[in-house]
């Protein structure tokens, strides 16, 4: 998909450089199996099963428009907890917002052998000049796991939307493709914490609204002919959503 330079990359890049060059944290590798759920978690445990848990329910962070995300932190807080009960709720499960056997199950069965997850693959997050995550801000590693927790997140957008199938059009994009099709100079994809929609059926303004409800921390405005989201808040940048609350 080819992007044309204009207001919305500049506003884009205009933005990042007020935040500041990345120098936050690099997201930690994840498994590429079914995660090997060793307890049953509950509010006040902590340790990297939590961390685990906060990626894969990260997209429940709100039950209606709000600048809210479930943090990454290992620490199993009221936030986490909350999530896991909107998990719950939607999959039919009990919800009592402790992560037990059912629930791990159903976390698992999101998965597929190869980590990526049930409605989204590897190939559909590659830059799209190269088909790998080499040559973005940070390492191809860091790149992938980004791109992996970002389809949870997206997981749970499809889920909102009635299990409608969501096309991804752009997701990591390298420094020089970026550059060739006119993307902000820090762009979200250069991380591959970002990925351009489009869902058949579905008005923009409908994906939109459901994002603000995914812990989606960028959101560009829904009147183009795709609907961008990001989760730049997890990189420690402000929030942006171009339409604003709706």
């Amino acid at each position: 998909m080819t992007f044309i330079p204009n207001r919305r990359a500049i506003l884009r890049g205009t933005l990042a450089a007020t935040v500041g060059a990345f120098a936050g944290p690099v997201l930690l590798s994840g498994t590429a199996r079914a995660y090997n759920w060793t307890r049953t978690m509950n509010q006040g445990a902590t340790g990297a099963d939590v961390t685990e848990l906060q990626i894969r329910v990260a997209g429940w962070a709100a039950d209606s428009a709000s600048q809210s995300r479930v943090s990454i932190d290992g620490d199993f807080g009221p936030g986490t907890a909350a999530a896991v009960r909107r998990f719950q709720a939607a999959y039919g499960l009990s919800v009592d917002g402790s992560a037990g056997p059912a629930t791990q199950a159903q976390l698992n069965a999101l998965e597929q052998s190869d980590g990526s997850t049930a409605h989204f693959n590897w190939s559909e997050f590659t830059d799209r000049s190269s088909g790998n995550f080499d040559g973005g801000k940070v390492s191809a590693a860091a790149v992938k796991e980004n791109a992996r927790r970002a389809m949870y997140k997206l997981e749970a957008l499809r889920k909102k939307l009635g299990n409608t199938a969501i096309t991804v059009n752009s997701g990591f994009r390298s420094i020089a493709h970026n550059a060739e099709i006119g993307g902000a100079s820090d762009s979200m994809h250069l991380y591959g914490t970002a990925a351009d929609l489009t869902v058949p059926g579905v008005s923009n303004r409908t994906v939109y609204q459901k994002a603000e409800t995914c812990g989606f921390s960028g959101l560009e405005r829904y009147t183009v002919d795709h609907q961008h989201v990001d989760s730049r808040a997890d990189l420690g940048r402000a929030w942006w959503w171009e339409s604003g609350t709706i």
